[in-house]
């Protein structure tokens, strides 16, 4: 049977197309030969767990160490209750040391209930340890999922038995989950007791993570799915892959996916970047589990914090931000480049959050697309505006409180008017500076004569600061000179308190700004 792209769960190289995973671990089996406790975080479906079964049983197989990966997830319904919760751990390490030589498999689940559970699974790790002929590994995965009392009791247990390896402890042991390590506090309640120390688990010597697919990797993947099947996938469709999902794992699975068996099944049709995008548009409109669990995560105080003003284009002042971005970027929302810059992590969730925060004020948005195309399959960009300045004076106010995120609740009102009507046909590019006060959105209209370019960009007066027009028009100026147009819209939002009231303010200007013509809204 042909292998395929997997969006759902660990990989197995005897049906899915993959990378070998150790690739993407530097550096773990140094840890392990020098006794090591560690830990690794990475988003959701990034490959922690495909990366860490295969190590486990490629490290097995060469006869040097009883390496056993297991989870921790059934421990979460059991929360503070440590005798269930060190139970469902040592019942997940029987189940999944099945894969191992009897005599390398722990002591039975069953044979220690007489043990007290705060030293239940030190006593087990110790016994398997001595009884074993080859050193001892442990990967415990969704450690995330242990909580409070539960919590505290593993990781003391870990701590206590750490000074006996590995003659009568694993020699080496790796926590596995969504947060590093100095999140797990936030998994205990405040009134539990104390880790009774600074570090919830000082004895790990490095925290590490788990990298996306590199841009040659991306290709490298594609071309496996070529050399099973024929079908060939244009290398400028690669390239634009690597860059919508800066090789997020499941994103460029999932776009692969969906061309090669729901899109395109002709293997003889090569695979273009049109294809690409609308396997893009696709996996957004769709909102698969993935994509559906990182929007759950935006109402989350936490997040919003870091992602507010970079919609916005604000800098990130608040005092919490720094724990507060390295929460997020663990979730995989966003991530550093150029220095310390932080910004949305690849251009499809960058697509995919405002749409879920504007989802519900699109949904009740009675425009539809047909009524702003002309004869010739063209967008009237100008109609479509007069048609806004209309709608927001009568729904602006009463949507922009319905905002979850109140700071960018304009932006997300007139985003949620343009995608009711882009969703058409068209596409909206979306862009967040950072400290400039700015988001700037290009509609995308393909048309029988190519594909029509609209350039608005967002600002807001606030409070206490001068009317933003002439820094919006420079602003715009340089971003048009980018796109290679000579028009566009400039949309200023005012949100001061002195501010007229919302039919006095909101209108259209047509200004010229050198030498292009600009639409002018003021909201």
């Amino acid at each position: 049977m042909t292998r395929f792209f997997n969006v759902a769960g660990p990989c197995d190289p005897r049906k899915h197309y993959m990378l070998p995973p150790e690739r993407r671990l530097p550096g773990v089996r140094q840890l392990i030969d020098r006794e090591h406790y560690f830990v690794i975080h990475a988003p959701r479906q990034v490959g922690k767990t495909t990366c860490f079964r295969t190590l486990a049983t490629r490290l097995t197989r060469e006869g040097r160490y009883a390496a056993l990966y297991t989870t921790c997830e059934t421990a979460e319904p059991a929360a503070g209750n440590v005798e269930a919760a060190v139970q469902s751990i040592l019942q997940s390490m029987d189940f999944m040391a099945e894969c191992l030589p009897q005599e390398l498999r722990p002591p039975p689940a069953d044979t220690l209930r007489s043990i007290n559970p705060d030293n239940r699974l030190q006593a087990s790790l110790s016994l398997w340890s001595k009884n074993s002929s080859l050193p001892v590994v442990v990967f415990f995965d969704e450690i995330d999922a242990v909580l409070d009392e539960s919590l505290i009791s593993v990781l003391c247990q870990l701590r206590t038995g750490y000074l006996n390896r590995p003659g009568t402890f694993p020699q080496s042991v790796a926590l596995i989950g969504l947060r590093d390590v100095r999140d797990y506090k936030i998994r205990i309640r405040p009134d539990t007791a104390s880790l009774g120390t600074a570090s919830p688990f000082n004895i790990k010597v490095e925290s590490l993570t788990i990298r996306n697919f590199m841009q040659e990797e991306v290709a490298e993947l594609y071309l496996q799915h070529t050399e099973e099947t024929g079908q060939v996938f244009q290398e400028e469709a690669m390239e634009l892959a690597w860059e919508l999902t800066r090789g997020q794992p499941w994103l460029v699975n999932a776009l692969a996916r969906q061309i090669v068996e729901k899109d395109i099944r002709d293997r003889s049709a090569p695979i273009t970047p049109r294809q690409i995008e609308a396997a893009k548009e696709a996996l957004i409109q769709r909102r698969d589990t993935h994509l559906d669990s990182l929007i759950d995560k935006l109402r989350e105080p936490r997040v919003q914090r870091v992602i507010e003003p970079i919609l916005a284009g604000e800098l990130l002042l608040d005092d919490r931000i720094h724990d507060d971005a390295a929460y997020v970027q663990d979730l995989g929302l966003v991530t550093r480049r150029k220095g310390a810059h932080l910004e949305i992590a690849n251009p499809i969730y960058r697509e995919v959050i405002p749409r879920a925060l504007a989802h519900g004020a699109q949904m009740t948005i009675p425009y539809e697309t047909a009524w702003y195309v002309r004869e010739d399959g063209t967008l009237d960009i100008q109609s479509l505006l007069e048609a806004f300045v209309t709608f927001w004076k009568r729904h602006g106010e009463p949507l922009m409180g319905a905002q979850p995120y109140h700071e960018i609740a304009p932006h997300l009102v007139l985003m949620a008017f343009l995608q009711r009507i882009v969703n058409g046909g068209g596409t909206i590019d979306r862009e967040y500076a950072i400290g400039r006060g700015r988001m700037d959105l290009c509609i995308r209209w393909p048309h029988k004569e190519g594909t029509q370019l609209a350039a608005l960009e967002l600002k807001v007066w606030r409070p206490d600061r001068p009317d933003p027009l002439d820094e919006g028009l420079e602003q715009l100026g340089r971003y048009l000179e980018r796109l290679e147009l000579n028009e566009g819209v400039l949309v200023l939002f005012d949100r001061r308190p002195e501010a007229p009231l919302i039919e006095e303010r909101t209108r259209i200007e047509t200004l010229r700004h050198d030498g292009g013509a600009i639409t002018l809204l003021r909201l």
